[in-house]
């Protein structure tokens, strides 16, 4: 089902910029309202309309929807509209197929390659999980740097390439998720043990194990993805 936007009282689908934004700065707003959800999946918008509450002209916008539909986010339409990509088990599975297929093996390849800097690192990031006082979208960009910084050792540029769209993919699923376990007392914690967990495998330095522990931790993402979605999409 397809949601338009309401023309009586319509509130601000993204926040303003400034007259100096770029298409990578408006890539990135449209992407955060769509993660956050204020822009919702299946809903249509203009690129008059996105232009006008960005302060922009019309061409960063449509190179920005360019990006965000590489990324699987939107859907442009003929003349100047577009839609909120609709979620999808049929999506889920591919986003998960492939990143199973990329990150196991990088991750098993990447134990072996990361220094202690590294791992302070990446446990800063996890223990930004647990961090109550954090809001969504500062645990998400900390989740999107966890990956990043485990693979990225051994990780090819292609490889970074593909698995930043694949990320953005799967985080509007994430997010939807783990929305409904906001309220658990211990939901903040045990993500937090999730990837602290990660990072006990990953000093053991063993390929196997790590590989082993990743896809897991992929697996499980999306069971609980796939239960959050099953009540709204086909």
């Amino acid at each position: 089902m397809v949601v338009t936007t309401s023309t009586r009282n319509p509130q601000p689908l993204v926040r303003a910029l400034t007259p100096t934004s770029v298409p990578e700065q408006v890539a990135k707003e449209i992407r955060r309202s769509i993660l956050s959800g204020e822009l919702r999946p299946g809903q249509t918008f203009s690129l008059r309309e996105i232009s006008g509450q960005l302060g922009v002209s019309f061409i960063p916008v449509r190179e920005a929807l360019k990006e965000l539909e590489a990324q699987g986010l939107v859907v442009t339409r003929p003349g100047k509209s577009a839609m909120v990509a609709p979620l999808s088990h049929e999506d889920l599975h591919g986003i998960y197929r492939l990143r199973r297929q990329l990150e196991p093996e990088i991750a098993g390849r990447a134990c072996k390659l990361l220094d202690d800097a590294d791992l302070r690192r990446l446990e800063n990031y996890g223990a930004m999980f647990g961090d109550e006082s954090l809001d969504l979208d500062d645990i998400y960009q900390a989740h999107h740097a966890f990956h990043y910084e485990l693979l990225r050792p051994a990780a090819t540029a292609w490889d970074l390439r593909v698995l930043d769209g694949l990320w953005h993919a799967a985080e509007r699923y994430i997010r939807l998720a783990f929305s409904g376990r906001e309220a658990e007392p211990d939901e903040h914690e045990r993500r937090g043990h999730v990837h602290a967990d990660i990072l006990t495998v990953v000093r053991t330095r063993n390929m196997r194990k790590v590989a082993a522990a990743t896809r897991q931790h992929l697996d499980d993402n999306e069971q609980i993805a796939l239960r959050a979605l099953d009540p709204i999409a086909p």
